[in-house]
């Protein structure tokens, strides 16, 4: 009996980028499940091998607050704003280790967590995903434990506005990220730009209305100091604090649209060039 298939072309071969469209169905719950494995790995490795663990997260921005507040309380014989050095200089010490720690750790991971990239189920959308989130529900935490310390220690009677606050809190998130995304490809592809732009920025603290109000500089100066998204940041959180002051000069637009920038620059260079980084 003849072969009723002989002769018949034989079945087509489903093309590999349809495989991986119908895979990728699935790909939203893998990249949960990774994404949440990567952040209790980085919890057990970064807080669980040192004595105290989570508690240096607020014993060290605690005790640099106290530190610089008992320091300038010898210094100047008031604060700029309100009756509080604490209060004061918690305003815009937070709001910077906010900015700071997230974009430091988010352009680390690519290298905290390349030996696990080389596994399939594991991408640098994954990696960067994890340390993001694991980093701003750590140092939000921290913050709001720490504002709520400084509050019942100060006798500042602070009126609180949630506006401002959320609105700095929200644009250094978003600025944090963008940095930190285009400073992760950055340091893949030119290992020698993390040296770089650690000098560019280490002027920052000095420069980003930490210890002083941007009203109070000339106007030479503001013209300047205006395009550092960090004095945005820390004027709306202080404006969030003292019902009595009002920043004019604050956009978070602009803060936004800056991190934005620089995290859409990051991804599209990511994206195009993760496998030379990681075979570097």
């Amino acid at each position: 009996m003849s072969d009723p298939f002989a002769g018949a072309a034989p079945p087509a071969q489903i093309p590999a980028d349809s495989q991986r469209i119908q895979h990728g169905s699935k790909r939203p719950y893998a990249t949960f499940r990774v994404t949440a494995a990567l952040m209790l790995r980085e919890m057990s490795t970064r807080y669980g091998k040192s004595p105290g663990g989570y508690v240096w997260a607020l014993i060290e921005p605690l005790g640099a607050i106290f530190i610089l507040a008992t320091v300038m309380a010898l210094i100047v014989r008031s604060p700029a704003l309100g009756n509080s050095y604490i209060l004061f200089y918690a305003t815009g010490i937070l709001p910077f280790g906010l900015y700071q720690s997230v974009s430091n750790n988010v352009s680390r991971s690519i290298n905290f967590s390349r030996a696990l990239l080389f596994y399939p189920a594991v991408t640098w959308v994954d990696a960067v995903l994890a340390r993001f989130t694991l980093n701003v529900l750590t140092e939000l935490l921290v913050k709001v434990i720490i504002f709520s310390v400084v509050l019942l220690v100060t006798d500042s009677q602070a009126v609180l506005s949630v506006g401002p606050i959320m609105m700095s809190v929200l644009s250094c998130i978003v600025f944090a990220f963008g940095v930190g995304m285009l400073n992760c490809t950055l340091n893949g592809l030119f290992p020698v730009w993390m040296h770089v732009w650690s000098i560019l920025t280490r002027p920052l603290f000095l420069l980003s209305g930490i210890f002083f109000l941007y009203e109070s500089v000339p106007p030479a100066a503001q013209h300047l100091m205006w395009y550092n998204p960090l004095i945005h940041i820390i004027g709306m959180m202080r404006d969030g604090f003292y019902p009595t002051y009002s920043p004019t000069y604050t956009s978070p637009i602009y803060v936004m649209v800056v991190g934005i920038i620089c995290l859409f620059l990051g991804i599209v260079l990511m994206a195009r060039y993760h496998r030379e980084i990681l075979n570097a």
